[in-house]
């Protein structure tokens, strides 16, 4: 699915230059590369401020702990993501409000959003699924109508553009009151190990996410606010300020290989390919398909065969996974339901070529076909 070694085979001088240096230095912890990397990404993003942290799940946790949510507000959220979206608002003794997403772009569905309202309402969590925005724009009008906190989950889509009405462009994870990502390995900006990342325009709330990801502390022992220990190290920054500069490359080379995946697929009754909406780009952190009328796991099985991976992202979503289940009432999304059981995911990344992407489309259509 993923293929970090021959990307770091092409950048390989620079990164192991970079890596020695911190050797050199010893400043393993808090190095001149996080101070580096932190500035670079938050001229890239656009926003004012970048707090670094030791993962994606962390992120969301500290912009939620910033946020000063009590146990028992309700923080709205879709149910089609990856569960480190929800779980940290269960671990944070927060009620998740899972909605519905569109159909589409697979993103947080505006009118289950308006009507998932409460008075306990007190936070939005959209999610920038696959590498395409959510309409933002709509939701932050919501927001701003019910006085609510909107924190991105920007994990898979960091490079995205967004478009409001009136033209102006943003990148996703800096229209929020907070934008989360997280430099997992394989995510388009991957570090070679752990680390996250949190963007915020507001003086206050930065300050506040630097103290809580250092355990509460500006001034060293000196512990104003209950926080927790989340750093991105020296080693890592090094790698993904390197990494950084070649993004928007690397995101042309996975919407190139998009595009050639589109056309193969292109008209086929069974199949749809990814929906890009007029107000986004997509950076495709992964290519997912919506099958119609085809046996998903025998297709999977049959690509295996072939030694081609695939992946279904996400079989269980959030508000059938069992760690929720004391939430009570049943919760119904039959949108989303019914993608859970027909998206799948195909090989995304850098290196694809033209042979390999002839080789997996030919299979795919093999199967479909026959």
């Amino acid at each position: 699915m993923v293929d970090t070694k021959n990307q770091y085979l092409k950048i390989k001088t620079e990164v192991d230059s970079a890596i020695h240096e911190v050797l050199d230095s010893a400043a393993y912890i808090n190095g001149k590369p996080v101070q580096d990397f932190t500035q670079s990404l938050n001229n890239y993003i656009g926003a004012k401020y970048t707090v670094t942290c030791a993962n994606g799940t962390d992120a969301l946790q500290i912009a939620m702990m910033a946020l000063d949510l009590q146990p028992g507000d309700e923080v709205i959220t879709p149910s089609f993501t990856y569960i480190a979206t929800t779980e940290v608002v269960a671990l944070l003794r927060l009620k998740p409000v899972f909605v519905e997403v569109d159909a589409q772009t697979f993103c947080m569905d505006i009118d289950a959003l308006k009507k998932a309202i409460t008075p306990k309402t007190k936070a939005i969590v959209p999610v920038h699924l696959y590498g395409h925005a959510a309409n933002m724009e709509a939701i932050m009008q919501v927001a701003a109508a019910h006085n609510l906190y909107v924190i991105e989950d920007n994990a898979q889509a960091i490079g995205a553009n967004y478009t409001f009405s009136d033209g102006t462009v943003k990148k996703t994870g800096n229209i929020g009151h907070i934008g989360c990502t997280s430099f997992y390995p394989s995510k388009n900006l991957g570090a070679y190990g752990d680390g996250g990342a949190i963007f915020t325009n507001d003086e206050a709330l930065a300050t506040k996410m630097k103290m809580i990801a250092n355990h509460g502390q500006q001034k060293r022992y000196y512990h104003e606010m209950v926080g927790c220990n989340s750093r991105l190290d020296s080693i890592q920054a090094a790698v993904l300020n390197i990494k950084l500069q070649h993004l928007d490359s690397y995101i042309l080379a996975r919407q190139s290989a998009a595009d050639f995946y589109n056309k193969a697929f292109a008209q086929h009754p069974a199949i749809t390919v990814p929906h890009v909406a007029d107000y986004s780009s997509h950076v495709y952190h992964q290519y997912t398909l919506i099958l119609s009328g085809v046996n998903r796991d025998a297709l999977s099985a049959y690509l295996a065969e072939k030694k081609i991976p695939s992946m279904i992202y996400y079989p269980v979503p959030g508000h059938k996974q069992a760690m929720f289940a004391s939430l009570g009432t049943p919760v119904h999304l039959a949108t989303t339901d019914w993608l859970t059981e027909r998206v799948i995911s195909l090989p995304m990344h850098t290196e694809l070529d033209a042979d390999q992407l002839s080789y997996i489309t030919e299979n795919v259509l093999a199967f479909i076909n026959q």
